[in-house]
């Protein structure tokens, strides 16, 4: 079964956008472990939600605001996307990212057999 893990962290830390060596080398471990599993589909780490531009429409208006959809006390700093064979196996892969020290990561199950997705086949 598939399962995004959506990592945040509080928005007030930005010591992500320095390189720190035993940091990533944590994080680097911990993704190859993942890859080597087999369980690894994608992974992505995004950039502040500073950078983030909102799009809504609204009837013919295409209304762009800087920032953030909300303002919230952390923000999704990135995300995995790993198939495993159930909830607590992703649970587990859940609790051994290294950004689980200090933020949260949400795991959701991926929603599947849905029309649209017969284009990405």
């Amino acid at each position: 079964m598939k399962y995004a893990l959506l990592i945040y962290s509080p928005t007030d830390a930005r010591e992500y956008d320095t390189l720190r060596p035993e940091v990533d080398e944590n994080i680097a471990s911990y993704v190859r472990a993942l890859r080597d599993s087999g369980a690894l589909l994608a992974a992505e780490q995004l950039t502040h939600a500073d950078t983030a531009t909102s799009v809504r429409l609204r009837g013919e208006d295409r209304l762009l605001t800087d920032g953030p959809f909300m303002e919230t006390k952390e923000h999704l700093l990135g995300f995995l996307l790993i198939d495993v064979p159930d909830l607590d196996a992703a649970l587990d892969w859940a609790a051994r990212i290294p950004a689980a020290a200090i933020g949260t990561v949400e795991v959701r199950a991926v929603k599947t057999g849905q029309p649209w997705q017969a284009v990405l086949a």
